[in-house]
């Protein structure tokens, strides 16, 4: 019965919406975590089945050989070769087992198979067999196809081999030298730039703010270009190197500011006004009004910026190959990791851990700041009468 009332208090309406994010979080999530648990399976565990299995267990199929006819013992009329398949390589429990690539579970482990001319083969779960022909042995020891069940094992060592690569723990410094002041810089003067469109009366006001929101559509490739040349220009006439972390700072805070100014403005304008006009009737500057009043009051959205601004910047490959090069000291860590991956192959175990080892930082960031980041982005959407 209380389950009801409470059903009830909350509305059919909104529990379907409630259930409907909570799907699609899951469904977003999924790929995610199948990401995860590929970068702790070994190589051949990804080749021979999906990363769900990688909790139960997977069945693989790999080859052996059995021991050479010089081993074999007479047994009555019989030439008998036992042993393990497993001898000398990685164990598990043997499920079937076949005499041809094509039908590898051709018969069931622990039942003795007539596989012709006279031979009788008995392959156990454990690995153990026994091999007997009614004639003396031939050739080379016979090959025989397993379907072997792995338990579940996972390894480090993928990130090992990542985070121990040339050139990896440099360029983590790099991504992060590259995407803090690339954060700050452009809050910094968005900060300023909205107070003044929200509170302070200048000709041309309403035609900055229109300019504003047109640049946000800007591509980023069609600025690209431009902005090198300027920068080049004004580097050679103030002697200042055309590959730099100066530049590379000043290009993220010009491609973010429109942004930056657009979501500040919106809300930095949905302040009370009562309080700017009290402070400005007790005497405070406008400067001191933005840094005692406005700051502290507009955290939500500056945290919201500085997740978007963090996250672009940190996941940059392109304007960080323009501006600061792709030399090995000048690489950041999307740089690193992409070049790590051309020299692996298509290795997927790389690939995986790779991912996640560059998405870590960024993950710390949105989940110390996302409280703010619904708070933000609404900001300025709805107003008092």
């Amino acid at each position: 019965m209380s389950v009801v009332v409470s059903l009830r208090r909350i509305g059919l309406p909104r529990l379907i919406v409630h259930a409907s994010v909570l799907v699609i979080c899951f469904i977003w999530l999924i790929p995610t975590l199948g990401i995860l648990v590929t970068s702790f399976r070994e190589a051949g565990q990804i080749t021979a089945s999906g990363w769900w299995t990688a909790f139960t267990g997977a069945a693989e199929t790999s080859a052996a050989r059995l021991g050479e006819p010089s081993t074999a013992k007479q047994n009555g009329t019989s030439y008998v070769i036992s042993g393990s398949v497993f001898e000398g390589r990685k164990g598990g429990t043997v499920r079937a087992f076949g005499t041809r690539v094509a039908a590898p579970t051709e018969f069931a482990a622990g039942k003795p198979a007539d596989i012709g001319d006279g031979e009788t083969l008995t392959i156990n779960e454990d690995g153990s067999y026994t091999y007997s022909k009614n004639a003396p042995f031939e050739g080379r020891g016979k090959r025989v196809y397993l379907s072997v069940a792995t338990p579940p094992s996972f390894t480090t060592e993928n990130y090992r081999t990542v985070l121990t690569s040339q050139g990896i723990g440099q360029s983590f410094v790099n991504s992060l030298t590259v995407a803090v002041p690339a954060t700050i810089i452009p809050i910094l003067i968005a900060a300023f730039a909205a107070y003044a469109l929200s509170w302070m009366e200048f000709p041309g006001r309403a035609l900055i703010i229109a300019l504003v929101v047109g640049l946000i559509v800007v591509p980023l490739q069609m600025s690209l270009i431009p902005l090198l040349k300027m920068y080049n220009e004004i580097g050679n006439f103030f002697g200042v190197p055309s590959r730099s972390y100066a530049g590379i700072w000043l290009a993220h805070s010009a491609f973010g500011m429109p942004l930056a100014i657009y979501l500040l403005r919106n809300y930095i304008s949905g302040l009370p006004r009562e309080i700017i006009e009290s402070a400005r009737v007790d005497g405070a500057s406008d400067f001191e009004i933005f840094v005692k009043i406005i700051l502290p009051l507009s955290f939500p959205a500056l945290a919201s910026f500085s997740i978007f601004q963090f996250l672009w910047t940190w996941n940059d490959l392109l304007v960080a190959m323009v501006f600061l090069g792709t030399g090995k000291d000048q690489l950041v860590l999307t740089g690193a990791l992409n070049a790590l991956l051309g020299s692996m192959g298509g290795k997927w175990e790389i690939l995986t851990a790779s991912a996640f080892i560059t998405i870590v930082v960024p993950i710390i960031v949105f989940f110390a700041l996302q409280r703010y980041l619904v708070r933000g982005l609404l900001a300025g959407s709805v107003k008092g009468g």
